[in-house]
Order: C-alpha cells, then sequence, then structure tokens
C-alpha cells in the first residue's frame, strides 16, 4: 500500500461546526508500537457538537475531531506482532483503556476531545488500541462501535450483565439506544423504547423492541412503563435525557434497579434525586465508554448474533459539516457517517 506524504483532516477551533477547517498536514510513519491506520469511514456523536462548540471538557485547542473510526492497517511500527498490513480495525475511543475502570489518565486519552481524532485519511496510533472490525461488517458499520456501541454495551453488559427476561428502557433512537436496543435484544431482554415520532418507533420495533411508546403524544410515559411491567418498573434504563427525563426514569426502574447515565440531551433542570434514589434503593452509574476488552467482548456478541448498526446517512468526506447538521437536526435513526476513503 503506498502511503502519502500529506494527508486531508479537518480541525474544530471551538466556534462551531460551520467552521471546520478542512487543510492539508505531513504525514509521519508508526513509531515502533504503533500502526499507521488507513481511515474509511468516521461516525459522529453528540459529543462532536459540544466539541465543535467548544464545550467539551479539557478539549484540545485546534483539535482534529472524532473519536469513531474503522479502517485498514497501512503500515506497522518495527516491534509491532500480531497485526499486518491489510487487517481492518477500529482504535478504542480512549487509546489507553486496555481493561478496567476509566482513571483521569486514561480520559486523556480521548480521541477527537483530548488529543486529535480521526475525521483525517490516516492515523497513527498505539497497537494496545485495536480492535478487529468483525468480518460481516462494512466499514461505514465498523466506525458505528467504538462510542456508541460500547457505551451500550459498558451499561448494559457491565458489572452487573443484564439477564435473559430483564426489562430494558431505552430512550430515543439515537446511536446509543439504538444500539442498546439491539445488544438488550440480542440477551434475552424485553424492549421499552420510547421516541417523539411514530416513523421511528416503527424502525425500532422491526429492530426487535417489544414495546413502544410515543412521548409527544403519551407525556406520561413512564405510567405506561409501569404498567407494561405490571407495576415493578423496568432492571436497566439507558438515560441518555438527562435532566429532562430523570426524574420519569427514577419512577419507571424497579426497587435496585440500574439506572446509566450516559447523556443530556433533553432539556431541564434540577439535581440528582437523592431522596428518590434513596427510597427506592437504586443504582445511577455514569458511562465512559469502555475498554479494549470489553470491545472485543462486544464484538463477539455481534458476529454471534450477525448484529448490523443502523446507518441512518453516509456523508462524503468533503460533506463533514452537512453531516454535522443533519446530526444537530435530530432527524436520524442510528448512526450518521462520514465515508473518508474512495477506495
Amino acid at each position: 500500500m503506498s502511503i502519502p506524504k500529506t494527508i486531508r483532516e479537518y480541525r474544530s477551533q471551538g466556534d462551531h461546526h460551520t467552521n471546520l477547517k478542512l487543510q492539508e498536514s505531513p504525514l509521519s510513519g508508526p513509531k515502533a508500537n504503533e500502526v499507521l491506520v488507513k481511515i474509511h469511514a468516521a461516525s459522529l456523536q453528540y459529543r462532536d457538537l459540544m466539541v465543535s462548540k467548544g464545550r467539551y471538557p479539557g478539549q484540545k485547542k485546534d483539535v482534529v475531531p472524532c473519536s469513531d473510526m474503522a479502517g485498514e492497517i497501512a503500515a506497522v511500527g518495527q516491534d509491532v506482532t500480531g497485526w499486518k498490513v491489510g487487517d481492518r480495525v477500529c482504535a478504542n475511543f480512549a487509546l489507553d483503556h486496555i481493561h478496567g475502570d476509566v482513571n483521569h489518565d486514561i480520559q486523556q486519552t480521548g480521541l477527537g476531545g483530548q488529543i486529535d481524532g480521526v475525521l483525517r485519511e490516516y492515523i497513527n496510533v498505539p497497537v494496545h488500541s485495536l480492535v478487529r472490525v468483525p468480518d460481516h461488517l462494512s466499514y461505514e458499520e465498523g466506525s458505528t462501535l467504538p462510542c456508541a456501541a460500547l457505551t451500550a454495551y459498558n451499561a448494559l453488559l457491565g458489572p452487573t450483565p443484564l439477564k435473559g427476561g430483564d426489562f430494558v428502557l431505552v430512550l430515543g433512537t439515537g446511536g446509543v439506544s439504538i444500539f442498546g436496543l439491539q445488544l438488550a435484544v440480542a440477551s434475552g431482554a424485553t424492549v421499552i423504547a420510547t421516541s417523539s415520532s411514530d416513523e421511528k418507533l416503527e424502525i425500532a420495533k422491526k429492530l426487535g423492541a417489544h414495546h413502544v411508546i410515543n412521548y409527544n403524544t403519551t407525556p406520561d410515559w413512564d405510567d405506561v412503563v409501569l404498567k407494561i411491567t405490571e407495576g415493578k418498573g423496568v432492571d436497566h434504563v439507558i438515560e441518555v435525557g438527562g435532566p429532562g427525563t430523570i426524574q420519569k426514569c427514577i419512577k419507571a426502574v424497579r426497587y435496585a434497579g440500574w439506572i446509566h447515565i450516559i447523556g443530556f440531551v433533553a432539556q431541564g433542570q434540577g439535581d440528582l434525586p437523592i431522596r428518590a434514589a434513596i427510597g427506592k434503593a437504586l443504582i445511577f452509574r455514569g458511562i465512559q465508554i469502555g475498554s479494549v476488552k470489553q470491545f472485543e467482548d462486544m464484538n463477539r456478541l455481534i458476529k454471534a448474533h450477525q448484529i448490523h448498526p443502523v446507518v441512518d446517512t453516509v456523508f462524503p468526506f468533503e460533506k463533514a459539516i452537512e453531516a454535522y447538521s443533519y446530526l444537530e437536526s435530530q432527524k436520524h435513526v442510528g448512526k450518521v457517517v462520514i465515508k473518508i476513503s474512495k477506495d
């Protein structure tokens, strides 16, 4: 594989995604324990919108945005073993999160925030961060795994994995929620999905959701969840709303149930309701993506069930700004992807 001397990459000044700058930069070869990856596709997160507006904690100035990619190895460092040119790979969201709990030092290796990310044609990454893309997935599908999929997996199959027959509530039909739905169904759970759109809920049903609720036409959706679960509440909640939805999630979850706190896309105000948490002995868990080990375990599940990520729209590299705008519109179901390589 021929390796160019310069590459194209986007950089963000933190002044809005419409001001992302596409530029050329020199490309260096991999260090001894690194691999050079030719990036074929990258997927977008809500976090990327925050970075583009300069609102992400600890973000690097003039950063190359985006954390999630899939590509092929173009070159390997002299000390690298077990990998070869042509292997299809993802890099983990936090390059140094290999196994176990996250810590401050690991946080500082988060792609597209604390360090330069993947909205570019090539990247050098440490070999310990690599995970193979499942054979049945395209590069576009593979690019959706490092953040959205692994976040959902870490929530539902983390320290206390869900069991067959558990009830799982997923809020909305964005990337993490859709992966939560798919992974929960594959693990034998009963899934309740909410959305503002009946059209989106039809997609959720096709993916295996057992019950769907339109929260616009049914604002008391938490009462419906309790009715579905015969008054007991769900075992796990994929909580991506934050202040705007947390009170209803507390009502909808069972005693000693898990509320996995992942995002804050819903509008609202208020602190964590401590009294209610104690009253129901609830377990609140903040999720920070996951490790390489969890990524590998997740891919085994994805491969075993031949799960295909839901890719809403693929934009060409030159239209990355339009991709961001589409993500911000919240019209999508699943993931928004940017195709970087033309071959």
